[in-house]
Protein backbone atom coordinates (compact mmCIF):
# COMPACT_ATOMS: atom_id res chain seq x y z
CA UNK A 1 0.00 0.00 0.00
CA UNK A 2 1.38 3.37 -1.11
CA UNK A 3 0.01 6.32 0.86
CA UNK A 4 0.02 9.73 -0.82
CA UNK A 5 0.20 12.15 2.09
CA UNK A 6 -2.55 14.75 2.09
CA UNK A 7 -1.19 17.82 3.86
CA UNK A 8 -3.48 20.23 2.01
CA UNK A 9 -0.92 20.94 -0.72
CA UNK A 10 -0.29 19.48 -4.13
CA UNK A 11 -1.68 17.59 -7.07
CA UNK A 12 -3.06 14.68 -5.10
CA UNK A 13 -5.36 13.27 -7.77
CA UNK A 14 -2.81 13.43 -10.58
CA UNK A 15 -0.16 11.79 -8.37
CA UNK A 16 -2.67 9.14 -7.29
CA UNK A 17 -3.61 8.40 -10.90
CA UNK A 18 0.03 8.27 -11.99
CA UNK A 19 0.99 5.78 -9.28
CA UNK A 20 -2.12 3.67 -9.91
CA UNK A 21 -1.31 3.56 -13.64
CA UNK A 22 2.20 2.46 -12.67
CA UNK A 23 0.75 -0.55 -10.84
CA UNK A 24 0.61 0.77 -7.29
CA UNK A 25 -2.07 0.15 -4.67
CA UNK A 26 -2.62 3.79 -3.74
CA UNK A 27 -4.45 5.58 -0.93
CA UNK A 28 -4.62 9.33 -0.32
CA UNK A 29 -4.77 10.14 3.39
CA UNK A 30 -3.98 12.76 6.01
CA UNK A 31 -4.25 10.16 8.81
CA UNK A 32 -0.93 9.58 10.65
CA UNK A 33 -2.12 6.10 11.69
CA UNK A 34 -2.58 5.03 8.06
CA UNK A 35 0.72 6.65 7.06
CA UNK A 36 2.41 4.62 9.80
CA UNK A 37 1.04 1.41 8.24
CA UNK A 38 2.02 2.24 4.67
CA UNK A 39 4.43 0.08 2.69
CA UNK A 40 5.55 3.25 0.91
CA UNK A 41 4.96 6.99 1.21
CA UNK A 42 4.69 9.70 -1.44
CA UNK A 43 4.87 13.35 -0.38
CA UNK A 44 3.65 15.62 -3.20
CA UNK A 45 3.19 19.35 -2.94
CA UNK A 46 2.78 22.76 -4.46
CA UNK A 47 3.08 25.73 -2.11
CA UNK A 48 5.37 27.37 0.42
CA UNK A 49 7.83 25.38 2.52
CA UNK A 50 6.95 27.05 5.85
CA UNK A 51 3.20 26.64 5.43
CA UNK A 52 3.52 23.01 4.35
CA UNK A 53 5.86 22.14 7.22
CA UNK A 54 3.52 23.79 9.73
CA UNK A 55 0.49 21.96 8.34
CA UNK A 56 2.24 18.59 8.50
CA UNK A 57 3.20 19.30 12.10
CA UNK A 58 -0.34 20.34 13.02
CA UNK A 59 -1.79 17.20 11.43
CA UNK A 60 0.65 14.96 13.31
CA UNK A 61 2.35 13.75 10.14
CA UNK A 62 5.91 15.05 10.54
CA UNK A 63 7.28 12.58 13.06
CA UNK A 64 5.46 9.66 11.45
CA UNK A 65 6.86 10.37 7.98
CA UNK A 66 10.35 11.00 9.36
CA UNK A 67 10.23 7.79 11.35
CA UNK A 68 9.05 5.68 8.42
CA UNK A 69 11.85 7.01 6.21
CA UNK A 70 14.37 6.23 8.97
CA UNK A 71 12.92 2.71 9.16
CA UNK A 72 13.72 2.14 5.48
CA UNK A 73 10.20 2.44 4.05
CA UNK A 74 10.28 3.50 0.37
CA UNK A 75 9.59 7.21 -0.02
CA UNK A 76 9.20 9.65 -2.89
CA UNK A 77 9.06 13.43 -2.37
CA UNK A 78 7.81 15.44 -5.36
CA UNK A 79 8.74 19.14 -5.83
CA UNK A 80 7.85 20.73 -2.47
CA UNK A 81 7.83 17.19 -1.09
CA UNK A 82 11.51 16.91 -2.02
CA UNK A 83 12.25 20.28 -0.41
CA UNK A 84 10.67 19.11 2.83
CA UNK A 85 13.22 16.29 3.05
CA UNK A 86 15.82 18.92 4.02
CA UNK A 87 16.56 20.51 7.38
CA UNK A 88 15.29 23.99 6.58
CA UNK A 89 13.70 26.16 3.92
CA UNK A 90 13.54 29.92 3.49
CA UNK A 91 10.27 29.95 1.52
CA UNK A 92 7.55 31.52 3.62
CA UNK A 93 9.82 31.86 6.67
CA UNK A 94 9.43 35.05 8.79
CA UNK A 95 12.73 36.52 7.56
CA UNK A 96 12.76 35.07 4.05
CA UNK A 97 14.46 38.13 2.53
CA UNK A 98 17.21 38.25 5.16
CA UNK A 99 20.11 36.20 3.79
CA UNK A 100 21.66 35.93 7.25
CA UNK A 101 18.45 34.92 9.01
CA UNK A 102 18.44 31.83 11.21
CA UNK A 103 14.64 31.80 11.42
CA UNK A 104 14.09 29.40 8.54
CA UNK A 105 11.21 26.92 8.53
CA UNK A 106 12.10 23.41 9.71
CA UNK A 107 11.65 20.45 7.39
CA UNK A 108 11.85 16.70 7.95
CA UNK A 109 15.66 16.93 8.30
CA UNK A 110 16.20 13.65 6.47
CA UNK A 111 18.87 15.39 4.37
CA UNK A 112 21.19 18.22 5.47
CA UNK A 113 21.03 21.80 4.27
CA UNK A 114 18.72 24.69 3.48
CA UNK A 115 16.38 25.09 0.50
CA UNK A 116 16.97 28.60 -0.90
CA UNK A 117 15.74 30.94 -3.62
CA UNK A 118 16.72 30.19 -7.20
CA UNK A 119 19.00 32.99 -8.50
CA UNK A 120 17.50 35.29 -11.11
CA UNK A 121 20.77 35.68 -13.02
CA UNK A 122 23.24 33.07 -14.18
CA UNK A 123 27.02 33.05 -13.67
CA UNK A 124 27.47 35.24 -16.76
CA UNK A 125 25.01 37.83 -15.46
CA UNK A 126 22.21 36.90 -17.85
CA UNK A 127 18.68 37.27 -16.50
CA UNK A 128 16.67 34.08 -16.11
CA UNK A 129 12.95 33.67 -15.61
CA UNK A 130 12.07 32.66 -12.05
CA UNK A 131 10.00 30.68 -11.18
CA UNK A 132 11.44 28.04 -13.46
CA UNK A 133 8.40 26.65 -15.28
CA UNK A 134 8.43 24.19 -18.17
CA UNK A 135 10.38 21.27 -19.59
CA UNK A 136 14.05 20.79 -18.81
CA UNK A 137 16.61 18.01 -18.86
CA UNK A 138 17.89 15.85 -16.01
CA UNK A 139 21.40 14.39 -16.08
CA UNK A 140 23.53 12.43 -13.60
CA UNK A 141 25.69 14.55 -11.26
CA UNK A 142 28.70 16.17 -12.94
CA UNK A 143 27.58 14.75 -16.29
CA UNK A 144 29.06 16.42 -19.35
CA UNK A 145 26.29 17.14 -21.89
CA UNK A 146 28.48 16.03 -24.80
CA UNK A 147 29.07 12.59 -23.25
CA UNK A 148 26.20 11.78 -20.92
CA UNK A 149 26.87 8.95 -18.52
CA UNK A 150 24.15 6.44 -17.74
CA UNK A 151 22.07 6.86 -14.62
CA UNK A 152 23.31 4.45 -11.95
CA UNK A 153 20.23 4.74 -9.76
CA UNK A 154 17.17 2.45 -9.73
CA UNK A 155 14.71 5.34 -9.78
CA UNK A 156 16.03 6.26 -13.26
CA UNK A 157 16.29 2.72 -14.66
CA UNK A 158 15.63 2.79 -18.40
CA UNK A 159 15.66 6.61 -18.53
CA UNK A 160 18.30 8.17 -20.75
CA UNK A 161 20.41 11.05 -19.37
CA UNK A 162 19.15 14.31 -20.82
CA UNK A 163 15.51 13.22 -20.78
CA UNK A 164 13.02 16.05 -20.30
CA UNK A 165 10.78 16.42 -17.25
CA UNK A 166 8.29 19.11 -16.27
CA UNK A 167 9.34 21.67 -13.63
CA UNK A 168 7.59 24.47 -11.76
CA UNK A 169 9.53 25.97 -8.83
CA UNK A 170 11.37 29.06 -7.62
CA UNK A 171 13.51 27.48 -4.89
CA UNK A 172 16.35 24.97 -5.07
CA UNK A 173 17.78 22.30 -2.80
CA UNK A 174 21.42 22.36 -1.61
CA UNK A 175 24.19 20.31 -3.16
CA UNK A 176 25.57 17.21 -1.47
CA UNK A 177 26.56 13.56 -1.94
CA UNK A 178 22.87 12.65 -1.95
CA UNK A 179 22.30 14.21 -5.40
CA UNK A 180 21.47 11.69 -8.15
CA UNK A 181 20.23 14.08 -10.85
CA UNK A 182 20.98 17.67 -11.87
CA UNK A 183 19.32 20.34 -14.00
CA UNK A 184 20.44 23.80 -15.09
CA UNK A 185 18.35 26.98 -15.14
CA UNK A 186 20.18 30.10 -13.95
CA UNK A 187 22.24 27.66 -11.86
CA UNK A 188 22.88 23.94 -11.76
CA UNK A 189 20.70 22.53 -9.01
CA UNK A 190 19.75 19.10 -7.62
CA UNK A 191 16.72 17.77 -9.47
CA UNK A 192 16.79 14.33 -7.84
CA UNK A 193 18.12 13.15 -4.47
CA UNK A 194 18.39 9.86 -2.61
CA UNK A 195 18.55 8.95 1.08
CA UNK A 196 19.55 5.41 1.94
CA UNK A 197 18.48 2.74 -0.52
CA UNK A 198 14.80 3.49 -1.15
CA UNK A 199 14.02 7.12 -0.24
CA UNK A 200 14.03 9.62 -3.11
CA UNK A 201 13.07 13.18 -3.95
CA UNK A 202 12.55 14.78 -7.36
CA UNK A 203 12.26 18.50 -8.12
CA UNK A 204 10.17 17.91 -11.23
CA UNK A 205 6.63 16.53 -11.48
CA UNK A 206 6.74 12.96 -12.83
CA UNK A 207 2.92 12.86 -12.92
CA UNK A 208 3.08 15.69 -15.52
CA UNK A 209 6.15 14.45 -17.40
CA UNK A 210 4.69 12.21 -20.09
CA UNK A 211 6.47 8.93 -20.86
CA UNK A 212 9.63 9.67 -18.86
CA UNK A 213 7.59 10.55 -15.79
CA UNK A 214 5.47 7.43 -16.17
CA UNK A 215 8.61 5.32 -16.39
CA UNK A 216 10.00 6.91 -13.22
CA UNK A 217 6.76 6.19 -11.33
CA UNK A 218 6.86 2.57 -12.57
CA UNK A 219 10.42 2.35 -11.30
CA UNK A 220 9.33 3.62 -7.89
CA UNK A 221 6.48 1.11 -7.72
CA UNK A 222 8.96 -1.65 -8.63
CA UNK A 223 11.24 -0.46 -5.82
CA UNK A 224 8.27 -0.59 -3.42
CA UNK A 225 7.38 -4.13 -4.47
CA UNK A 226 11.02 -5.20 -4.21
CA UNK A 227 11.30 -3.79 -0.70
Amino acid sequence: MIVVVDYRKGNLKSVERGLASAGGDVRVSDDPALIAQADAIVLPGVGAFADAAATMQALGQTDVVRGRIAAGVPFLGICLGMHLMFEEGVEGAPDEDDEESTHNARGLAVLPGVVTKMPRVDAAGRACKVPHVGWNTVVPPACQPAEPAAFAFPLFAGIHPGEHFYFTHGYVAPEGPFVIGETTHSTTFPSAVQYGDVAFGVQFHPEKSSDAGSRLLRNFVSIVKGA
